[in-house]
């Protein structure tokens, strides 16, 4: 990988106009702050505490001693742990209004200094305020700094991809990323890893005719991840040469995501599996379990479920006892109320799959279409897998767990969430052409190990 995937990502990008990478990069903080953010005499640190000690007050120092005026918002200043739900974005959008209302029409710019939950939440209130922020990455954590939209629990507990710009700035610096747990770059190695997974969704989901394909974007994430994700014990160790290429990995999934508007480039089935652990305000010996940690198990799990796809012969697939297996329209949304019992997600769950559902004829013809042309569709899919040993051994190299009692859920559980997962999104993934066939149940259980 080489710093022109980065420039030519950043060509493309609609937001972001520098990511630099790099040893002591920190420093440089305030030449970028000028440079991009002409006239700008105000910078709004945004922070939780344990970043401000990270780079926070660093920042801080290095934009007084440029001539910026700065104030900041620590979140949890008690020391309690910040999640990505919609209140802290209330109060960030809310302190921000009050620092620009206190700057006398100076132009003010927020500055996230975090990892992905601070990155987020300010992403949103920026966006809901209409102005444009930097970040200062503390971890190697998620692909998130990037991306398009901020992904935050609603008021009514769904995870939610919230549309707002990417930052104009991203500055990571590799030293301050050192600083935070190992188990930071673990989590964000494992959720990069799951682009593997993610990109084997869009294949098919393309192929089948239930997604659009968006070439430059593909490129962006897919064309550099086997050299990022290719060293997991150098990235463990934090050596400069592959934590670099680590993190541009990261950095482009975030920047195709920009490209395309959309976060399809970066997330698949496994994503899916988090966003029911978080919304079920899931916690392992009473602590949060990281988003990469959540995607990471189940990119595992993924990756199995493929193994089972890829073993059977789609050319002698039984369309017409898929179709007439196939739910109408009514008992399908029966189906969703049934799953979603209970929770604030039934509408949520109704209007994703009928936007995704098409009546027996169209299974036909997409099923049709897939038996005739399954060799040649195989054959990509097996091109853009890794095997499901592979997945687990480079999860555990950098420390990441892989089945989901390590993250104290449990595969009972997990094989339940199956359906729900395949009906919460919109988005066409293996687990709706699973569905469609009839073999839902039965390879996951396989893929989970569960007689």
């Amino acid at each position: 990988m080489s710093k022109n995937m980065i420039e030519r990502a950043l060509d493309n990008a609609c937001d972001t106009k520098v990511c630099l990478i790099g040893e002591g990069v920190l420093e440089q903080v305030p030449c970028l702050f000028n440079e991009q953010f002409e006239g700008a005499l105000d910078a709004f640190v945004v922070c939780d505490p344990r970043t401000k000690v990270a780079a926070g007050e660093r920042v801080a120092a290095l934009l007084k001693d440029a001539g910026v005026t700065v104030s900041e918002h620590v979140l949890e200043p008690g020391g309690e742990l910040v999640h990505a739900d919609y209140r802290y974005v209330e109060e960030i959008r809310a302190a921000i209004q009050c620092a620009i209302e206190r700057s006398d029409g100076r132009t003010l710019i927020p500055v996230a200094v975090g990892s992905g939950v601070v990155n987020d939440l300010t992403k949103r209130a920026s966006g809901e305020l209409g102005v444009p922020y930097m970040v200062c990455a503390t971890a190697a954590s998620m692909d998130g700094y990037s991306s398009f939209g901020a992904s935050i629990r609603s008021p009514e507990g769904a995870k939610t991809t919230y549309a707002c710009p990417a930052p104009r700035v991203i500055v990571a610096d590799l030293e301050v990323m050192r600083t935070a747990p190992a188990w930071m770059v673990a989590s964000g190695f494992a959720d990069l890893l799951s682009k593997v997974t993610a990109g084997a969704d869009w294949i098919l989901a393309f192929e089948l005719g239930a997604a659009e394909w968006h070439d430059r974007a593909w490129h962006t994430v897919q064309d550099g991840l086997p050299e990022a994700i290719g060293d997991p014990e150098g990235v463990a160790a934090m050596g400069t040469a592959p934590l670099t290429k680590f993190v541009e990995g990261l950095m482009l999934g975030g920047f195709a995501m920009q490209d395309m508007q959309s976060s399809r480039p970066a997330s698949g089935a496994e994503h899916m599996f988090s966003h029911i652990l978080d919304m079920r305000n899931h916690t392992y010996r009473g602590a949060s379990v990281s988003h990469g940690f959540q995607v990471g198990v189940y990119t595992h799990f993924m990756a199995k479920l493929y193994e089972e796809i890829l073993a059977f012969d789609y050319t002698q697939l039984d369309v017409e006892a898929c179709v007439a297996a196939w739910p109408e329209w009514s008992a399908e949304e029966a189906v969703v109320e049934k799953i979603l019992a209970g929770t604030s997600l039934v509408e949520v769950g109704r209007v994703a799959t009928k936007k995704k559902y098409v009546d027996k004829a169209g299974q036909r013809a997409r099923l049709s279409d897939l038996k005739q042309r399954w060799p040649a569709i195989k054959a990509r899919l097996e091109k853009q897998l890794l095997p499901a040993k592979e997945i687990e051994r480079r999860l555990r190299v950098v420390g990441a767990p892989v089945h989901p009692e390590e993250i104290g859920a449990t595969r009972e559980q997990s094989l339940r969430d199956v359906m729900v997962a395949a009906h919460m999104r919109d988005r066409y993934n293996s687990l709706d052409f699973l569905y469609a066939t009839g073999q839902m149940d039965l390879f996951a259980r396989k893929a989970m190990a569960v007689s």
